[in-house]
């Protein structure tokens, strides 16, 4: 899920998402060719500002039937017969891409806190398959791995004081909020999740598939509701478990409007103060500025997206959003 920006300039928009989707030719393509064509641009335009986003038009395009290929195919179902249903799904669709390569940023920030065994609560969740770091292998290629969970093994290039956990994660529960939580036994909600997946990246659609099958052993606990307003009810339940409570979001704040974000970092610094749970944050450096602005700057370049991973309000590292590279920062 690519982090928002101005959309209400469509064409400036299209243009950055050119060069965030560098890894997707196709996309890449179609986001080149949508910001230099004024009767796209006229079409996306009339849809609501927050549906005008590239990777949910190219989803629901894909959902209907569009293979990968050149921008005049695209093109032709935007202007064409087509559209009316394209759009419908735009309209009732959401980008929901549940990304468990995060959980290679996640894992060993939950390994920081030092306190086990853990309640995990996820703003913007989905269908919650970032709730699982327990049930991962992971392989940090440069820094060192963890091995013992039994299950898939996730893997990515990382430099700097990565703190590995010492063991698999001990996990109390799991909570997840959304505003449209999806269900890991609906077929037709994880064939939504696969769609959002760029042409071209069979590793993420692999990776995917095998989360899906996790979740399903142990369907997560998922509230639907907005994330400010469901709060509390997440850490009760978090509360309850035994478990410490630990908030954690990941390319999910980045969906509200700037006013909410700053409530929702009011609300997590003033709980995180209190001793009420520990809180995991990994968005965009623009998206809650002030903790971007706690990290030294990073040294490794890589395409794509950065991601600024923090704990507790504090920067620890610097994640590539689709999980190419971690550079941890914290001494």
């Amino acid at each position: 899920m690519l982090p928002l920006n101005d959309l209400t300039d469509i064409r400036g928009s299209y243009r950055l998402h050119a060069v965030e989707m560098s890894t997707s030719p196709c996309f890449q393509a179609w986001a080149e060719g949508v910001a230099e064509d004024p009767e796209a641009l006229r079409v996306l335009g009339e849809l609501p500002t927050l549906k005008q986003q590239a990777n949910l038009v190219f989803a629901a395009a894909r959902w209907h039937g569009l293979e990968p290929g050149p921008y005049a195919d695209l093109r032709a179902l935007l202007l064409g017969p087509e559209w009316p249903a394209v759009r419908e799904t735009i309209l009732e669709r959401r980008t929901q891409t549940n990304e468990v390569a995060r959980m290679t940023a996640l894992a060993p920030a939950l390994a920081m806190l030092g306190e086990e065994p853990l309640a995990l609560v996820e703003l913007g969740a989905s269908a919650g398959l970032c709730l699982y770091p327990d049930r991962y292998d992971y392989v940090w290629t440069g820094a060192g791995e963890l091995r013992g969970s039994g299950g898939p093994t996730l893997r990515i290039p990382a430099v700097g004081p990565v703190p590995i956990p010492a063991g698999p994660l001990r996990i109390a529960t799991r909570v997840g909020i959304d505003l449209n939580p999806l269900d890991v036994a609906d077929e037709d909600d994880m064939a939504w999740l696969l769609a959002l997946i760029w042409p071209g990246q069979d590793e993420r659609r692999d990776r995917l598939s095998a989360a899906i099958e996790v979740a399903r052993a142990e369907p997560p606990q998922l509230l639907a509701g907005d994330m400010l307003d469901r709060l509390d009810d997440a850490l009760e339940i978090a509360a309850a478990s035994g478990g410490t409570p630990v908030v954690h979001h990941s390319a999910a704040v980045a969906y509200l409007e700037d006013s909410d974000r700053r409530r929702l970092e009011t609300r997590m610094r003033t709980l995180v103060a209190a001793g009420t749970c520990h809180w995991i944050s990994l968005e965009g450096p623009s998206v809650i500025p002030s903790l971007a602005a706690t990290a030294s700057s990073p040294t490794v370049p890589h395409p794509g997206h950065r991601f600024c991973l923090a704990v507790d309000g504090r920067a620890v590292a610097w994640f590539q959003g689709h999980g190419s590279a971690l550079e941890w920062v914290s001494p």
